[in-house]
């Protein structure tokens, strides 16, 4: 057991070494955009961890689906960024992907460990102490907290929480990193940092920016001056 808990804090503090900006895409994100490009320019601007959300009624499936996510894995490993699953667990296992994001409508942390192994990361979106506790305890290598401000990006978002949640999260939960989501802007990120984050995770922020590095610069500079 006790190799078991010293690999999980490994693998926490190598993906969350330094603030990190999480980017979260998927076909329908892009805006016209060729998305494979769209990802190798956010890997080329610096960001920490990748996450393939393919959502909605046009996402990809089967195998088209899956030749379109090694070909971001692809890009991942080559900047060595791990390459993040969002639900389908299926798949993230069949191509080996570094790990899986599941939400609270989702497999359950610990029948997610189960499929993966004990070498992958898992990240669990919450949205209350409770739901914080209970990932924590089955295992999460990361919390998504949010929606912090109010975000277009997913249909079904909550009502916004501010930053408030993820300070009380945080506190009590000081070795688990906990990431925010949700509306964030290099504009805003700046109280988001300040209530405790390891990192942000934004989808439109960067998918919907002309320049993709200067945008990624922005939200690093607000880290900085968290304090």
């Amino acid at each position: 057991m006790q190799h078991i808990i010293n690999s999980a804090l490994r693998r926490r503090c190598s993906l969350f070494s330094k603030p990190a900006i999480y980017f979260i895409m998927g076909t329908a994100n892009v805006k016209g955009k060729e998305p494979l490009v769209l990802l190798e320019q956010a890997l080329l601007g610096g960001i920490s961890l990748f996450q393939l959300r393919e959502k909605g009624p046009l996402a990809l499936k089967g195998d088209t689906l899956r030749r379109f996510a090694l070909e971001c894995q692809k890009l991942c490993n080559t900047h060595r960024v791990p390459f993040i699953v969002n639900d389908d667990v299926e798949l993230a296992c069949m191509i080996g992907a570094d790990g899986v994001h599941v939400g609270q409508e989702d497999l359950d942390c610990a029948s997610v460990r189960s499929r993966i192994g004990e070498g992958k990361i898992i990240g669990v979106s919450v949205h209350s102490m409770e739901e914080a506790k209970i990932a924590v305890k089955e295992g999460a290598d990361y919390l998504g907290v949010g929606p912090v401000y109010e975000t277009q990006s997913k249909h079904d978002a909550k009502a916004p929480a501010g930053v408030n949640r993820i300070m009380e999260i945080s506190q009590l939960f000081s070795e688990i990193p906990v990431v925010g989501i949700g509306g964030i802007t290099p504009d805003n990120a700046r109280a988001v940092w300040k209530a405790g984050v390891a990192g942000v995770a934004v989808i439109s922020a960067l998918a919907e920016a002309k320049d993709i590095a200067m945008q990624i610069n922005k939200f690093k500079a607000s880290s900085e001056r968290r304090r």
